[in-house]
């Protein structure tokens, strides 16, 4: 731990502990310069990473004081998805919703898009401009089938933030993290194959259980702590289930981050029943807590989880670069990856790991961490002020997406097409779902800065669902 955190750390337990409670001031610059014998540099790096936790707020000319916590709101409740795995629908809504940002004028409040605006980004624009690290035309030709060295090594080091030690060769760089998800099922399943997946799961991986023959398992799932562990083991007990497929950090679209010793369980119960992992961690660099959490890989020791992210959702999308650690399971990802994409554009891989290796990437993360926190805490305000009474709100921990629970029989999908004729958009709960439930969910984003332009958009999704739920009572 560095020696900035370490203060950072002392001053967290300090609060958590009561000893500087909301709204106190904590300890000038100077008098933790001189308490610890470290640089004033030091300590102003410490408060930063407070701020970005959320726990401490600058003002100006009178210092630092401990930031007021909002309450968490009414959490949706356990996920009760169907017993039996399920061949995966929805395909047509998903379309819709991808095609949504092609749209002009519509705003996509639905969208899985980080902010692309930072300016923290711009050494990255510069560094795709100039064609960092190229030799000649290296840029324009082919890399290895595994990704740039370069890029693998920065992936290898980042890997320690989260507890896992990878080698560069234990890593495959990949086209986003939904081909790094899509070839590892191809790698560890067979058509008829059963996968199970927390519900609800992230759509992408619905689709490719889709495509590739598969049926889905849905698992009950808490808002807070994630996949219920007791109804995954009587489902490995009952049903031929082959992989499990789970985002335990920063859960897209429930926002919740899975305790270490549930973590610990599940790779328990893989190794029990000798199933395959493969984890999505792709929000993991945006937790708002410190240190970010660990992943399953992390604990694993027989090389059954496969660890998938991309720079998507912490830089840019249309990058396009992605990687999996795919552990014993290293041959068939390959070769999935050979004859489905072969090698990746050359140029954003080593754009991306000049962009690392400058410190860059650490800097705009500290930077879109506390802007998502924030942005986080103002949307559930907005919810809460403008949609219906008795709507139930997730509490990320993480990202930049937060999951609305309608009361009544609200229908999402209805709205949505209600909402279009208002050039608003939002992500339809059926679309998380093998099966096409929650359809009374829905998921909305949070990564712009909040603006008078979204408010008024959350509020005219909470008013046409108003509307709709009178309209039903009034029918009944």
């Amino acid at each position: 731990m560095k020696l900035y955190e370490q203060v950072a750390d002392e001053l967290r337990q300090r609060i958590d502990r009561g000893y500087y409670r909301c709204g106190d001031r904590l300890p000038s610059i100077r008098s933790l310069s001189r308490e610890h014998g470290i640089s004033i540099a030091t300590v102003q790096e410490a408060y930063r990473l407070l701020e970005d936790q959320g726990l401490a707020e600058a003002r100006p000319k009178s210092g630092y004081y401990v930031r007021p916590r909002p309450a968490t709101p009414a959490m949706p409740a356990i996920s009760r998805p169907a017993q039996r795995p399920l061949e995966v629908s929805q395909w047509e809504q998903v379309l819709d919703l991808l095609c949504a940002s092609e749209q002009p004028g519509i705003l996509a409040l639905g969208r899985g898009m980080p902010d692309i605006d930072a300016p923290s980004l711009k050494p990255l624009q510069r560094a795709l401009a100039s064609g960092p690290g190229t030799s000649g035309h290296r840029g324009l030709a082919y890399d290895s089938l595994r990704g740039s060295q370069e890029l693998r090594q920065q992936v290898a080091r980042l890997g320690v933030d989260s507890g896992c030690r990878l080698h560069p060769d234990d890593i495959v760089v990949t086209t986003g993290c939904q081909e790094a998800l899509s070839i590892s099922l191809r790698a560890v399943t067979r058509p008829g194959d059963v996968v199970a997946v927390d519900s609800p799961s992230f759509y992408g991986t619905m689709q490719a259980i889709k495509a590739f023959g598969l049926k889905a398992m849905e698992i009950p799932t808490d808002p807070v702590t994630g996949i219920s562990l007791d109804a995954l083991e009587l489902a490995l007990e009952k049903w031929p289930i082959r992989v499990i497929q789970i985002t335990p950090t920063c859960n897209n679209p429930l926002g919740y981050t899975m305790p270490d010793d549930h973590r610990r369980q599940l790779l328990s119960l893989a190794q029990r029943f000798d199933v395959a992992i493969i984890e999505d961690d792709i929000y993991g660099d945006l937790s708002y807590a410190f240190p970010r959490p660990r992943t399953i890989k992390s604990f694993d020791s027989d090389g059954r989880v496969l660890l998938c992210s991309s720079f998507s959702k912490t830089l840019a999308p249309g990058l396009r670069v992605g990687w999996v650690a795919p552990g014993r399971y290293g041959e068939q990802v390959l070769h999935m990856k050979y004859v489905g994409t072969a090698a990746c554009a050359t140029l954003p891989q080593l754009a991306v790991a000049d962009f690392i290796a400058e410190g860059h990437y650490e800097r705009h993360l500290r930077r879109m961490r506390a802007q998502y926190q924030q942005s986080r805490d103002q949307m559930i305000a907005w919810v809460e002020r403008h949609f219906p009474a008795g709507t139930r709100i997730s509490y990320p921990q993480g990202g930049f997406l937060l999951w609305a629970e309608l009361p009544g029989d609200a229908d999402s999908i209805r709205l949505n097409e209600r909402l279009l004729a208002q050039g608003i958009r939002i992500g339809p709960g059926p679309l998380f779902s093998a099966s096409g439930k929650y359809r009374n969910c829905l998921r909305l984003n949070y990564s712009d800065k909040p603006d008078a332009r979204i408010e008024a958009a959350v509020r005219k999704v909470g008013e046409e669902a108003t509307r709709m739920l009178l309209e039903l009572n009034r029918v009944a």
